[in-house]
């Protein structure tokens, strides 16, 4: 068994995994959610069958069809953003603000764009108004996917989260000090980095507001 972080919710204990990137499994009560799941960080060969998958945005490390044909079934729910394609019948485009909930789970899409990061063309990597960030309500214990984004006005309203998993790299999401800004903002009990390079743990830990612990994976 992967090692992976246990949490106590109302509705029954989750158990959290960071594949790498911005790949990552949150299993709870026998059932599998994965979120942006990307082939090029892990083989999902064998794995269990996806009950639920979420997709931030169309990105290829993000939307990878080469992952979802392996865990996705005809049963598996899919919650994706409005530029993503269809993959099955069970898939629910959300745009910013929209929310479903999945067997009591409420699943929240909330905005994530760049401002600042452009590519060549002079256009955001991740413009505003397209890709999903999602707050996930396991009846009050909250945990907040934040996909790729830079520090937001609307994250003010991203409250009472438990579990936050924030992006950290150039050019496309943030720098150490905006993950900094952002965690501090929004001040999760625990706090996970993805979609990093690079890691200076110990900097970011010491930047970080009391309260606030962060979990790296130490797996590659």
């Amino acid at each position: 068994e992967k090692y992976m972080d246990n949490y106590k919710t109302p509705l029954g204990e989750i158990k959290v995994k960071v594949f790498g990137h911005a790949s990552l499994l949150i299993e709870w009560n026998g059932k599998y959610i994965y979120s942006d799941p990307y082939s090029e960080v892990v083989d999902y060969t064998g794995f269990p069958a996806a009950d639920l998958v979420l997709v931030t945005h169309n990105h290829y490390d993000h939307y990878d069809l080469k992952a979802l044909n392996e865990i996705v079934t005809p049963e598996t729910k899919l919650v994706v953003a409005s530029d993503v394609p269809l993959v099955n019948e069970n898939y629910m485009m959300l745009k910013n603000g929209e929310s479903t909930s999945f067997d009591g789970v409420t699943i929240l899409a909330v905005p994530s764009y760049n401002i600042n990061r452009r590519n060549e063309d002079g256009n955001h990597f991740h413009p505003k108004g397209v890709g999903n960030g999602y707050i996930l309500d396991f009846e009050g214990f909250r945990i907040y996917i934040a996909g790729d984004t830079e520090p937001i006005a609307e994250m003010k309203h991203v409250t009472n989260i438990d579990i936050a998993f924030i992006p950290k790299n150039l050019p496309y999401t943030m720098t150490d000090e905006e993950f900094i800004e952002v965690a501090n903002m929004i001040k999760p009990r625990y706090l996970f980095p993805i979609h990093y390079f690079e890691l200076d743990e110990a900097k970011l830990i010491r930047h970080l507001d009391t309260g606030i612990t962060m979990i790296v994976n130490k797996e590659k």
